[in-house]
């Protein structure tokens, strides 16, 4: 490892490195184009689910997707003196009036993050202001960070009252399941579908569509109600969103908000085929910046065509990836649910994800 690489930029005290296994599912066809996506996971059977639900989408024409928002957030807690007080500076931040002057502030931060939003929440005394903006293709949390702060030392000219509790207040909100993630999106929001031919849901998946469809219903949407969860409508999501994180230098912690999915299943086209959709409202990736530019990362980004920047479309490579995100894990919901389906869920992991390695042995 290139320790100068890591140094003020990935880890401190460094004493060497952890290898993970990579493997490689697909082709997987989004959007007209062909990704060999790269997994980096110690548990059996995922690259080989992803890549089955890769084969079943590539044999029904492929996925499609769409980017509905870009928007990196960071959300400070101050405290005014008054809870009147703290709802006038409410009201100053988000007056349209005030928008183009407070962005100019923020906007200094970088050549690439420009403001986008002001969205603010009260309790009591105590005022969240969420800042939303983009950030070309880093995940941008330094970014916006940096043009909080500006905003923040501008609005002390009128507000002197005001004391800057946290840079983040936690409606942001980094690394932690909430609902203002889940309704509002941070980072990369995206959608992305296909439509699964029968024969392909018989003879790829080895199920019907009526079978994903009651089980879509049963497990992904009433079951995670009943569990009380929070953008957890769906098989595992995170599997695939963890393990593409980690090949390609993202921040693993970010997968908590990162893995919101919400998967749907509907019979079309008279019954014959299925349709199947992810719903994605906070993919923080970034393909410039932190763990990106370690050698091995690096080349799982070069992999995807997405390493680095498009020098005339700032953007568009952080944007892609998330769409890449969004279809591994619609390959993978696919690929599990029909696993489930079929009854087949425990027999592939006995075979594998299942050492044949004699452990007593290998102790001694």
């Amino acid at each position: 490892m290139d320790y100068q690489a890591i140094l003020g930029q990935c880890c401190e005290m460094p004493v060497g490195y952890v290898q993970l296994p990579v493997g490689v599912a697909g082709p997987l066809i989004l959007d007209g184009r062909e990704y060999h996506v790269p997994l980096a996971t110690t548990e059996g059977c995922l690259v080989a689910s992803v890549n089955r639900g890769c084969r079943a989408i590539a044999a029904s024409g492929g996925a499609i997707s769409v980017l509905l928002r870009d928007a990196m957030s960071r959300a400070p807690a101050v405290k005014l003196p008054s809870a009147k007080r703290a709802a006038e500076l409410k009201a100053f931040v988000e007056a349209p009036a005030n928008f183009e002057l407070l962005a100019s502030v923020f906007n200094r931060c970088s050549r690439f993050g420009r403001l986008q939003d002001i969205h603010c929440a009260l309790a009591g005394r105590n005022l969240y202001m969420r800042f939303t903006c983009i950030t070309g293709d880093a995940m941008g949390m330094n970014m916006v960070s940096k043009g909080v702060e500006n905003v923040l030392g501008y609005l002390r000219n009128d507000f002197p009252d005001m004391d800057i509790i946290s840079i983040s207040g936690n409606y942001c909100s980094d690394k932690k399941p909430t609902a203002v993630n889940w309704i509002e999106g941070r980072g990369k929001s995206v959608v992305c579908e296909a439509t699964i031919k029968r024969d392909v849901v018989q003879k790829v998946l080895k199920t019907t569509t009526e079978k994903l469809v009651e089980l879509n219903i049963i497990k992904n949407l009433a079951g995670s109600a009943v569990a009380g969860a929070l953008g957890g409508f769906n098989a595992h999501a995170s599997n695939i969103v963890t393990a593409l994180f980690i090949a390609t230098g993202q921040d693993p912690a970010q997968n908590v908000e990162s893995s919101q999915c919400i998967t749907m299943l509907e019979t079309v086209n008279d019954g014959d085929d299925l349709h199947i959709s992810v719903t994605m409202p906070s993919i923080e990736v970034g393909t410039i910046g932190g763990g990106t530019c370690l050698a091995s990362q690096a080349a799982c980004l070069n992999l995807l065509g997405v390493k680095g920047s498009i020098h005339d479309l700032p953007g568009a490579n952080a944007q892609r990836l998330a769409t890449i995100v969004a279809g591994s894990v619609l390959a993978g919901e696919l690929s599990l649910l029909a696993a489930l389906a079929a009854g087949q869920l425990v027999k592939s992991h006995m075979e594998y994800n299942r050492s044949s390695k004699d452990i007593t042995k290998a102790a001694s």
